[in-house]
């Protein structure tokens, strides 16, 4: 499965400069690489972004998340969430699963990683908890699973 280049280059737009908060990817079958399917704007909620994933249907995505510290510091951390509704068809789900590992790979600069199959999985408190745990590095982290998987290898 390849990656289109507007894919990484999309990426690099929200991690370098800012001009998105979430980017939205799916699998394009025909193709066999992963596309942009949606971006979001930076002035757009979480709320928006788990409104714009599909029910039935998997999806990767990266939120860019800002907070504020404790000591006042305003930060931003990058989150993958790999997207599988449990009531998406099978042969989707495994092409997600499948794939997603390389296409991880082509993301340099993911900070935590989600795998949730249904909104409660990635909701915004799921984020502020991965925020205390330290995040991945490289790109061969051990990835998480469901809920309390934000964590490092």
């Amino acid at each position: 499965m390849g990656v289109a280049d507007h894919s990484k280059n999309t990426f690099i737009e929200l991690q370098r400069k800012k001009v998105h908060r979430y980017v939205i990817f799916k699998v394009d079958e025909k193709k066999r690489e992963v596309v942009v399917e949606k971006t979001g704007g930076p002035a757009e909620s979480y709320d928006d972004f788990t409104a714009a994933l599909p029910e039935n249907d998997c999806r990767y995505a990266v939120y860019d998340f800002d907070f504020v510290t404790s000591e006042n510091c305003q930060k931003s951390k990058i989150f993958f969430i790999a997207w599988s509704p449990s009531t998406a068809r099978i042969r989707a789900k495994m092409l997600y699963a499948t794939s997603k590992d390389r296409f991880r790979r082509e993301l340099d600069g993911i900070h935590y990683e989600i795998q949730a199959t249904d909104p409660t999985e990635m909701d915004l408190d799921v984020l502020k908890q991965g925020l205390r745990k330290p995040a991945v590095s490289g790109i061969s982290t051990p990835k998480v699973g469901i809920a309390q998987s934000l964590r490092t290898e």
